[in-house]
């Protein structure tokens, strides 16, 4: 291929966005002049990508949601479309998001494009019957836990463990030290508005009922964007009987690492605050027709990646009824001091670091894409 490659890449969440940015940016290195467009957020736009939908519009999670908004998922699924078909790019990365990305490299199968998943699907936790149609609409897959591409042998799927973008990525934050004095409360309540909604209250009230056992106490929240920080400053605003903590937008990973303990939403910040060394508690809630159906199809016993990882719960979970402000503050003033729970947690983040670090990864994610592109040219 003489000519600089076009890619096309679809990142629908924060997450996506953060590690869609990184590989990007290797390849540009690798491949001066490669140009890309699709979906993300302003990590990519940073790294020169040409943005069709913006990741605040795109991060939704539960089946009640999906559902409120099927008309805009629709229309950007078949406008994206049309223009793949009109201006073919040389290759599609997909960034994790696989409700939408696994349905749309079935709908571009048959145009010749090679297709290159990153971050599999967790399929070892629910829907296995994935398994057989990502084989069949996808070129590669690049897997970050090394226990994945096993799942995948025979089926005709090359699957390859690349390493976990968050080591590399969480080695290098320096710790946010323009904290006051006394024990340093972090609290993480998502990067999706829905989560924003059902976390940002019982975790600001928690932080209240703390304050008072915990003398002096620094609380302060990790806000992914400004647009998530105002809605934050307007539930302060109409609740004035709680202390606001201070917002700190954009610097999530520098206020974990600086912080005493943190309460943090499910999802991958569990396991970037585990590598980080922070002992935390695992928050989630979600609506009351998305919870029931994963109790059901759900086949994995731990909701927090950090506890999947490690294989046992290192961090306890509070799950939907249990998300209430007086069980987090009661779990989390142990963790504020030199206590037991804080020493035996400490040491289980020590195992979940050990297992990622002294993992050795295939080739880096870059290189795996930019081979499949070399190979289909």
């Amino acid at each position: 291929m003489n000519k600089a490659p076009d890619l096309l890449i679809v990142a629908g969440e924060l997450s996506g966005d953060q590690h869609a940015a990184r590989i990007l940016r290797s390849m540009k290195q690798l491949r001066p002049g490669l140009t890309a467009r699709g979906f993300g957020g302003d990590h990519l736009a940073a790294e020169g990508m040409e943005l069709r939908q913006h990741t605040r519009d795109l991060a939704v999670m539960g089946i009640a949601e999906v559902l409120r908004r099927y008309g805009f998922f629709r229309r950007i699924f078949h406008e994206l479309l049309q223009e793949v078909r009109e201006n073919p790019p040389d290759l599609i990365l997909f960034v994790d998001y696989p409700g939408f990305n696994l349905r749309f490299a079935k709908a571009i199968r048959g145009l010749g494009i090679p297709a290159v998943h990153y971050i599999c699907p967790q399929v070892w936790a629910w829907k296995q019957s994935r398994i057989p149609k990502m084989a069949q609409v996808l070129d590669r897959l690049i897997c970050i836990f090394p226990f994945e591409p096993p799942i995948f042998e025979g089926t005709g799927l090359p699957a390859f463990y690349c390493g976990h973008p968050l080591v590399e990525e969480t080695l290098a934050v320096e710790a946010d030290t323009d904290w006051g004095d006394g024990p340093k409360l972090a609290l993480l309540p998502g990067s999706r508005t829905q989560e924003i909604t059902r976390l940002f209250p019982p975790m600001v009230e928690a932080a209240e009922r703390l304050r008072k056992t915990v003398p002096n106490l620094q609380v302060r929240v990790a806000a992914a964007d400004e647009s998530l920080a105002a809605w934050m400053r307007d539930w302060l605003g109409q609740n004035p009987e709680v202390t606001p903590p201070e917002l700190v937008v954009g610097k999530t990973r520098a206020l974990v690492k600086g912080a005493d303990a943190a309460l943090v939403t499910s999802g991958t910040a569990t396991l970037e605050t585990a590598l980080l060394g922070t002992p935390m508690l695992v928050v989630y809630k979600t609506s009351a027709l998305t919870y029931a159906v994963g109790k059901r199809v759900v086949k994995v016993k731990y909701i927090g990646m950090v506890n999947l990882v490690a294989g046992r719960e290192v961090c306890p979970e509070f799950i939907q009824d249990r998300a209430e402000p007086e069980n987090l503050a009661k779990a989390m003033a142990p963790l504020l001091r030199d206590s037991v729970e804080r020493k035996e947690m400490m040491k289980g983040l020590s195992e979940v670091r050990g297992k990622l670090l002294s993992d050795e990864g295939g080739a880096k994610p870059a290189e795996c894409v930019l081979e499949l592109l070399k190979s289909s040219s």
